[in-house]
């Protein structure tokens, strides 16, 4: 189900709680609502739309890939950004991490390893910043 976008900055600011089982329906409405915003943003966090837990779904070129309880375990090569999103105005300067490794469990909650680069890397930090109540 297509969610709203939440811009209450008090709701975004609240540290995430892990997801289990019980949220996938969540990870669900969350995809649904990444592809309604797909010409204007690559990646959401549950936040994003109300729900509190550590769960995200970004825009890997065509294909959506939910993340839950995403945790980076890697990072090097710092750089500045700059970015927006759905539930901010305007656009904002980051420190971000050109590579990084990402654990998380997929939609079968099998854990997962993944390595990422500059723009896709990018996005995944945006998002679990969001999961830790950071905004840009």
């Amino acid at each position: 189900m297509i969610k709203p976008i939440n811009k209450d900055v008090g709701i975004l600011r609240k540290k995430s709680t892990t997801a289990s089982k019980k949220d996938l329906q969540t990870a669900s409405d969350l995809i649904d609502t990444l592809k309604a915003h797909q010409n204007d943003c690559v990646g959401m966090a549950a936040n994003m739309i109300g729900i509190n837990k550590r769960i995200i779904a970004c825009f890997f070129g065509p294909f959506p890939v939910l993340m839950i309880n995403p945790e980076i375990t890697r990072k090097f090569g710092p750089y500045t950004a700059e970015e927006g999103c759905l539930s901010l105005e305007g656009k904002r300067v980051a420190k971000r991490f050109k590579h990084i490794e990402v654990t998380y469990l997929d939609e079968n909650f099998a854990k997962q390893r993944q390595k990422l680069d500059d723009f896709n890397a990018q996005i995944v930090q945006h998002e679990i910043d969001h999961c830790n109540g950071i905004l840009i």
